[in-house]
């Protein structure tokens, strides 16, 4: 199993700091570090930034949303972030959700698994620098009766084959995954739940497409906090856990929340979402169960974490993604070391 380090969003005041996090990374000998984007700092500015001031480490997207930009503008981004990082990007796409998708780019969130198929299909073929033809639901290229014709990319990326990535939490998002993607990268990811909330999925994607898991990247991003107390470090990520959910998204429309109901925790997940949505977001983290936490983060010691970090390698994650707690550089790169040496004494670096 390898390790993978997730700066989430650029800005707040912390630019300097995840530059250094990821330059550590980079000595440590993590794969990939992983940068998002919401409504904020965009992912590609931010990898392109990160690729001309490390040497080994992979950089992705986690994600690319979907509904910011057209697929041939994202394998466009995807080869030139390949080709000036020395073939080390990763590709990592997601529909987002609806408040993102209709209320910042104005973009329907209706089908997400149609428009996502047709996305990769379309992204995968730019890559090939074919010249570019695709007749589906929601593209068509050229556009009919027009001046358009089939063009193809003229940038090389470094490598044939740029890996793709697919951000998925429920069941149908996750069988098309494992069927259409090269990996899959994982929110919330409990090792005790993973088989049944994710890996069966997959698994039933990649038997659809005659494969099997051999070579298929499972990637979950994992908060990581070292410390002697685990029920401090686990009310650390109480407004965390509250905000995906109770309210990332709707009431309707929250996967997370689903997730976390399918993890047993109906009734928890209920009320954290009633009391996130009227307001109450104190409420909402102290009604985390920390059992939600402590199963959705690696907390303790060096020791401890090892043993949490062999339960997800046998769970069947290939790359396990750490996102350091600290208010502090140095608290964050001290995470980052101790991810390292947790590894190694877990007999899985």
């Amino acid at each position: 199993m390898q390790l993978g380090i997730n700066l989430g969003y650029w800005g707040a005041g912390m630019d300097a700091d995840n530059l250094a996090v990821a330059k550590e990374a980079d000595k440590l000998g993590y794969a990939v570090c992983w940068a998002a984007e919401a409504y904020g700092s965009d992912a590609a500015t931010v990898l392109s930034w990160v690729a001309a001031q490390t040497e080994r480490i992979d950089i992705g997207s986690a994600i690319f949303q979907i509904p910011a930009r057209q697929p041939a503008m994202t394998a466009m981004t995807a080869a030139t972030l390949d080709s000036l990082s020395g073939g080390r990007f990763r590709l990592g796409l997601g529909v987002s959700g609806p408040q993102v998708s209709e209320g910042w780019y104005g973009v329907k969130f209706d089908k997400p698994l149609a428009r996502t198929r047709e996305y990769v299909e379309i992204v995968r073929k730019a890559m090939t620098r074919e010249r570019l033809s695709y007749e589906g639901e929601h593209w068509t290229l050229p556009l009919p009766d027009g001046p358009g014709k089939p063009i193809k990319l003229t940038v090389h990326p470094q490598r044939e084959h740029i890996p793709l990535y697919v951000a998925a939490i429920g069941p149908k998002n996750l069988e098309q995954t494992g069927e259409i993607a090269d990996g899959a990268l994982l929110i919330f990811p409990s090792a005790e739940h993973l088989e049944e909330t994710a890996v069966r999925h997959l698994r039933a994607g990649r038997e659809k497409a005659g494969k099997t898991m051999e070579g298929f990247d499972v990637v979950p991003t994992v908060p990581l906090a070292i410390g002697d107390d685990v029920s401090a470090l686990a009310d650390m990520f109480r407004p965390y856990t509250a905000l995906y959910v109770g309210g990332m998204g709707s009431r309707k429309q929250n996967f997370y929340n689903q997730l976390a109901q399918r993890m047993g925790y109906e009734k928890e997940a209920a009320e954290i979402q009633d009391k996130y949505l009227s307001g109450d977001k104190d409420g909402a983290a102290a009604a985390v169960p920390r059992e939600l936490i402590d199963s959705t983060t690696l907390l303790g010691s060096v020791d401890r974490v090892a043993e949490r970090m062999q339960a997800y390698a046998a769970a069947g994650v290939t790359t396990l993604t750490l996102a350091p707690a600290g208010f502090t550089l140095e608290e964050r790169i001290t995470a980052l070391r101790a991810g390292t040496q947790a590894l190694e004494r877990a007999g899985l670096a």
